[in-house]
């Protein structure tokens, strides 16, 4: 069995004075083998968004260290994707732009650039809205323009901080089904930050649990679901059997956050 693309070892992230501020995250290790679609789930202020974001080089470990591919990671790369809950695409630009601007940016020709843009733009249904401007797009529609840009420069990792968290109900189960099946097409790896259980599970092949703060992993499980899925899998014994025992792990934390704010 090949072994993982992204290994997290004993990262910790502190904010404030090296001897005081706030520990954020404690020593945390993950492995992440290729194709994995890890969601991470945990109380709010836990540390996912801070672990997402040293993976994605926006933020540094005040220790440990964090290696894809035999590389260490200590800056933003063409090599992971980032997907933001806010909507960052650039307003200037027409959806066909924005999907092309990481393109253009690694110096493709236009004629490549179209190309791929073009194909990833179809995948997220967005075909016919090539001219179009953010302002002009729904929130999902706009989701929907920085899942392609990111996906357009086949990146090694996509990371994703709760990208569906800011749609409606219906609109966030129809883009976890779209961009569950371009995952099962594409098997892109992905790492997913999410409150939302349901989404967790009916996402991931691995659910990762975070503690209160400071975070760290205390739990990690393989889904046992088969692909492809269809939101009917959310009835099933198995999704809600999973279902049940991370909302107790959830739960726990929450509570365990809750007390120690009472107590401080």
């Amino acid at each position: 069995m090949a072994g993982p693309i992204l290994t997290v070892r004993g990262v910790e992230r502190r904010f404030g004075p090296v001897n005081g501020g706030t520990l954020a995250l404690q020593a945390t290790d993950l492995d992440v083998a290729e194709n994995d679609f890890i969601t991470i789930l945990g109380p709010s202020g836990c540390g996912k968004s801070t672990l997402l974001r040293i993976v994605a080089g926006l933020d540094h470990p005040t220790a440990g260290t964090v290696d894809l591919d035999g590389r260490r990671i200590d800056g933003p790369g063409a090599d992971r994707g980032m997907v933001f809950q806010s909507y960052t695409l650039f307003p200037w630009l027409n959806v066909l732009d924005n999907v092309c601007f990481g393109l253009r940016e690694r110096g493709l020709p236009r004629a490549q650039q179209l190309e791929q843009a073009g194909a990833f733009i179809a995948k997220v249904g967005l075909r016919g809205f090539e001219q179009h401007f953010p302002k002009q797009l729904s929130g999902g529609m706009q989701q929907r323009v920085a899942i392609a840009r990111a996906l357009a420069n086949r990146p090694r990792m996509l990371l994703m901080d709760e990208p569906f968290g800011a749609l409606d109900h219906q609109t966030r189960e129809l883009m976890q089904e779209l961009l569950l099946g371009i995952w099962e097409a594409e098997r892109t790896t992905v790492l997913f930050v999410t409150h939302d259980i349901d989404e967790a599970v009916f996402m991931g092949s691995r659910v990762v649990v975070m503690s209160a703060r400071p975070g760290r992993i205390k739990l990690d499980r393989v889904v046992p679901l088969p692909h492809p899925r269809h939101y009917a899998v959310k009835t099933t014994p198995d999704f809600m059997a999973l279902k049940a025992e991370l909302t107790e792990q959830v739960r726990d934390e929450v509570r365990a956050a809750q007390s120690a704010q009472a107590t401080a």
